[in-house]
């Protein structure tokens, strides 16, 4: 079990992501342009300070995830941001982050026209989060 927002949390989802069909379905993601992210976890009335993962992918492959000060810290070229409520629905599977984004309840900074032409690997990505077998400390 790894308990989130953790560093151990990261590492346990990324190799949840290299052990899944992501390898074949995230092929070409970050390919000619920056397709890491940075995970924007915000503090809300359950977690109390912000928290921010950020997270490597390329060509179908998860690497370098890890926990950050900050945005500023890395290169990268999206931000997906939401109050840990909804991270927390995220990670049990109780919502998916496509439809997150569509409902307004997560908010990304980047090409979402590009996130939409991959959108049955970022599917693939939020199903491995509910795939990581997880505690709550918030």
């Amino acid at each position: 079990m790894a308990e989130f927002p953790s560093q151990e949390w990261i590492e346990a989802w990324e190799r949840v992501v290299n052990d899944s069909e992501y390898a074949d379905l995230g092929e070409g993601w970050g390919v000619g342009f920056d397709g890491d992210f940075v995970f924007h976890v915000a503090a809300d009335g359950r977690l109390p300070t912000d928290r921010y993962f950020y997270v490597a992918l390329e060509d179908g492959e998860a690497s370098d995830c890890q926990e950050i000060d900050g945005p500023a810290e890395v290169e990268h070229g999206f931000v997906l941001r939401a109050p840990y409520t909804k991270w927390v629905e995220m990670t049990r599977g109780d919502i998916g982050a496509l439809d997150g984004l569509m409902s307004g309840e997560f908010e990304m900074d980047g090409d979402m026209q590009r996130v939409l032409e991959h959108s049955e690997s970022a599917a693939v990505l939020v199903d491995c989060a509910a795939r990581v077998e997880t505690t709550y400390r918030y």
